[in-house]
Parts: structure tokens; C-alpha cells; sequence
């Protein structure tokens, strides 16, 4: 299937490894231009030049952080600098600390705020224009499965990714006549540097070994495995295309059939 991203401009943060870098890869080798954003500058330079010399797409690397709002704004100049558009963003960042409700001090509930939900809310502020002038574009952002089922552990992941469906939800009304489309990615168990530092922090917790309580997850997961990330992005690739015009204001798993939500 042709996804008719070819020529198109695709903007992924947390680009340099894990999830993000899946993703950017995956939009690369449909033909897109892709801009990987990370926050260390070898770390998504190295990446930019590793995707370019896969897929033969040109990729620009911008070392920012996708938490600070001047660094937004110099993302998405850069970005229209280089290709003159952007079609489609991946709103990825990595995960806020573990820890249940009264584990933290309010300065931190701020810092997870800004974090995931005001970093959204700029975001997007900054890309619906151009969006809006093309008549074209995909808003995908990458969350957790705890946005259909929280977990005890991750209570800023829980509050805050769940303020991401719900502004995703109201602003997918708002731009879907601009045929832009807005959907939320919910990712169970992959295999990624945010996914070992959960699972150390859980071990440690619960007085196992790591492997053990790997072994126990996958055995816990009808597919009996941790995922892989090219397995989410292939998804994401999709959502960002031509044939999934239709798909808006939705969350959807990829999760080897772990969550037990009917919706």
C-alpha cells in the first residue's frame, strides 16, 4: 500500500532512540523528509545520518528540547526553512518519573505538567497554522497504555497523558475540516531505555530481578512477548497517511492485546 507520504514533511521528537526513532525510520521509508528532534546533538545527528543512509529520504537532525518553548519555535522555523512545509507530527517525549500520587512534591507535579501537557499545547499551537494553510495534516501523539489503564506506579503518566486524549479529542473537532486529523498512539510493553528504567524501578520495588519480572510480563501478555518499536511505528505510519483520513479524535493500542478496555 502506497501511504502517500512520499515528498511529505514528517517532525518526530525523542527521534535519537526508542519509540521515536521507530517512527521516524518508519516515515523515512515511505518517502518522507523527516525532521528528528532530540536533546543531545550527536546522539540524533548519528541517527539522522543512519535513516538517510537506509531509506535514501533526507532527514535533518535539531538537537532541542521538546519541553522548552523557544526551542519549539526554532524546531518548527528549521523545519519550514529546510523542506518549506510539515504535514505530520509525532508529539513524543520521553515518560515523566515513576512514582505514585504522594510519592512527589508539587514543584515535580509542575515540572511532569509542563512536561507533557503544556509541551502539547504549544506544539500544536505552533504547527496547526501551517496545517491550516495546506489544508493537510497529521497530528499523532505517542502516550501509554495508562491512558485506558492507570497504573499505580506512573501517576504522572496517568493524570497528564490522559489531559493529552482529551485535548486531542476537542481539538480534533475543531481541525477536522482543515483535514487534519489528531489521534493518540497507546503503547503497552516495548522494548526501550524508558521501558528498563520502569522495570529496574519495579524490581527493585517488588525485591526481583529484572529478568524475572520480564519473564513474568511477557508471560502476562497474550502475545507472550515485549514488543518491538518498529511494531508501533508501522501504526504510526499509517495514522500519518493518506488512507487514514477518516481516523480522528481516537486512541488506539499497541499493546499485544494487554489492556482489557473495551474502548
Amino acid at each position: 500500500m502506497d501511504l502517500g507520504l512520499k515528498g511529505k514533511t514528517a517532525l518526530v521528537g525523542g527521534a535519537s532512540k526508542g519509540l521515536g526513532y521507530a517512527c521516524a525510520r518508519a516515515l523515512a521509508q515511505e518517502g518522507a523528509n523527516v525532521v528528528l528532534v532530540a536533546r543531545t546533538k550527536t546522539a540524533v545527528e548519528s541517527a539522522a545520518r543512519q535513516i538517510a543512509h537506509e531509506t535514501g529520504s533526507q532527514t535533518l537532525a535539531i538537537a532541542a528540547d521538546w519541553v522548552n518553548k523557544a526551542d519549539l519555535e526554532r524546531v518548527v522555523s528549521q523545519t519550514l526553512q529546510q523542506f518549506g512545509s510539515l504535514h505530520v507530527v509525532v508529539n513524543n517525549y520521553g515518560g515523566p518519573k515513576p512514582g505514585g500520587n504522594f510519592d512527589f512534591q508539587e514543584a515535580e507535579w509542575q515540572e511532569a505538567f509542563e512536561q507533557l501537557l503544556l509541551s502539547t499545547y504549544r506544539l500544536v499551537s505552533l504547527v496547526t497554522p501551517v496545517m491550516k494553510s495546506q489544508q493537510w495534516g497529521r497530528i499523532i501523539h505517542i502516550a501509554s497504555l495508562t491512558v485506558k489503564e492507570p497504573r499505580p506506579d506512573l501517576v504522572f503518566s496517568n493524570v497528564f497523558r490522559a489531559g493529552i486524549v482529551a485535548f486531542s479529542k476537542t481539538l480534533s473537532t475543531e481541525l477536522a475540516a482543515f483535514n487534519i486529523t489528531v489521534n493518540t498512539v497507546a503503547p503497552g510493553p516495548f522494548h526501550t531505555e524508558r521501558h528498563s528504567i520502569v522495570q529496574a524501578a519495579k524490581a527493585k520495588r517488588e525485591n526481583m530481578s529484572v529478568e524475572a519480572l520480564e519473564r513474568a510480563l511477557a508471560d502476562s501478555l497474550p502475545v507472550k512477548r515485549v514488543l518491538e518499536p518498529a511494531e508501533l511505528a508501522s501504526v504510526v505510519a499509517f495514522l500519518s497517511s493518506v488512507q487514514a483520513s477518516a481516523i480522528t479524535g481516537s486512541v488506539i493500542a499497541v499493546d499485544g492485546g494487554k489492556s482489557s478496555s473495551l474502548l
